[in-house]
């Protein structure tokens, strides 16, 4: 019987056929907490009775949300964590390698075929690697680390499938945003994206997270890429692994299936307070921006800032707009600062900050007052994601992001 690529990873890591549906306890292959969610999955891993945890080796933590620490209570997060790696011989990458998601994929802890759970719902970026990857909560997490197994619906699919050329100054960020605004908030609900087609394809691995970490967006259990050369590629060095083939069948069963053409795609934004209501740039060209931030696990990568230092050129950001600009990781901090591009954000009038979160969850710094207004490269424009809850965020690509901040009002990045 024919089966999709979701439905071929449970079942090798099953061990048995498996099908949409199905209920399964499957095995974890690597388990990720950070400091905001971890303390609470360490405490539940607690009260379940553990002592040691399943497997060290395929446990990672990392501080991204509060780094540096920026109040008492995340301090002590820090040092309670810090704590537990120690005793349980868990890699703690602390607050010194950048996002989660971002250092994970760098180092190759995500891989086609794994299965994969974070206590974070933007773990759906591993499905860039093949991976079978979601966010879980914190119970279900201590529970993982006990018993590095956890149950699973396995999730219909869903296939997207994309065609064309990218036109100038459109990319991976104004495509999922245009898959979002068509499927919806809630149109994937619990089931996998499957993104495939020419597109993807000939898609770097930067638009690939990019595309994965917002499948979550519209409700989805995960975001997965067939692997190909370009992954096969992208791991080499990180993982010692030989590739082989897993890919949906020819006559697998889709739940439902979107085709799009990239060639006809146009600049896209995302409205407050919805990442589903999205428009053509041109409907909000023109409205005042207060802050504009390029960064976050989903375009904080040295692509997504060579895009907008593409944009900027020789220019200036605008003396009113308030520019916060942060690479992912430090590996992709480093590969800016080598090519010159924090130095030129940097006399363009931009704050660059150390690798982390920053304004994205709306709690660390970088917050909105009241009425304000964010243009953000970031995943979420919630109430409240940035700040207060009466301040407006909009989503959009680090092209129409830096042609933005240059011009201090939601501009075209083609007319720049």
């Amino acid at each position: 019987m024919a089966s999709t690529l979701v439905e071929k990873i449970f079942s090798r890591r099953c061990a048995r056929d498996v099908r949409a549906g199905d209920v399964v306890m499957a095995p974890i292959d690597m388990a990720m907490i950070h400091d905001i969610t971890g303390p609470l999955a360490v405490q539940k891993f607690q009260e379940m009775g553990g002592r040691t945890v399943f497997d060290p080796g395929k446990i990672v933590l990392l501080f991204d949300h509060q780094v540096p620490a920026d109040s008492i209570s995340a301090a002590n997060n820090h040092v309670f964590l810090r704590k537990f790696a120690r005793e349980q011989n868990i890699e703690n990458l602390d607050g010194r390698e950048g996002i989660c998601h971002q250092v994970v994929m760098e180092r190759g802890r995500a891989a086609p075929g794994d299965i994969i759970v974070g206590a974070d719902s933007h773990t759906c970026m591993y499905g860039a690697a093949g991976a079978f990857a979601t966010g879980i909560g914190s119970t279900d997490m201590g529970f993982v680390l006990k018993f590095g197994v956890l149950y699973f619906r396995v999730p219909e699919t869903i296939r997207v499938t994309v065609g064309g050329k990218f036109p100038g100054r459109v990319g991976p960020k104004d495509l999922i945003l245009e898959i979002a605004g068509k499927i919806g908030a809630d149109g994937a609900t619990y089931q996998a994206l499957e993104f495939t087609g020419e597109t993807f394809r000939t898609m770097d691995m930067p638009g690939r997270m990019t595309c994965c970490n917002m499948a979550v967006e519209m409700g989805a259990k995960a975001g997965i890429v067939p692997p190909d050369d370009v992954t096969w590629s992208y791991l080499k060095g990180r993982r010692d692994i030989t590739p082989f083939l897993l890919a949906s069948d020819e006559n697998a069963s889709f739940s439902m299936e979107y085709s799009f053409d990239a060639s006809r795609l146009t600049p896209r934004v995302a409205v407050p307070h919805n990442v589903d209501q999205v428009v053509d740039v041109a409907k909000v060209a023109g409205t005042h921006i207060d802050q504009v931030f390029i960064g976050s696990c989903t375009n904080g990568r040295f692509e997504d800032l060579k895009e907008a230092a593409d944009v900027l050129k020789d220019g200036t950001f605008h003396p009113d707009v308030r520019v916060i600009i942060i690479p992912s990781s430090r590996t992709e901090y480093l590969k800016a600062l080598k090519a010159g591009l924090i130095e030129r954000f940097v006399s363009a009038g931009a704050l660059v900050e150390a690798p982390c979160c920053g304004p994205c969850m709306g709690g660390a710094f970088g917050l909105l007052a009241p009425g304000e207004v964010s243009l953000s490269t970031s995943n979420r424009n919630f109430r409240g994601r940035q700040g207060s809850t009466d301040a407006f965020v909009y989503l959009c690509s680090p092209a129409t992001a830096a042609a933005s901040a240059m011009k201090g009002e939601i501009t075209d990045p083609r007319e720049v």
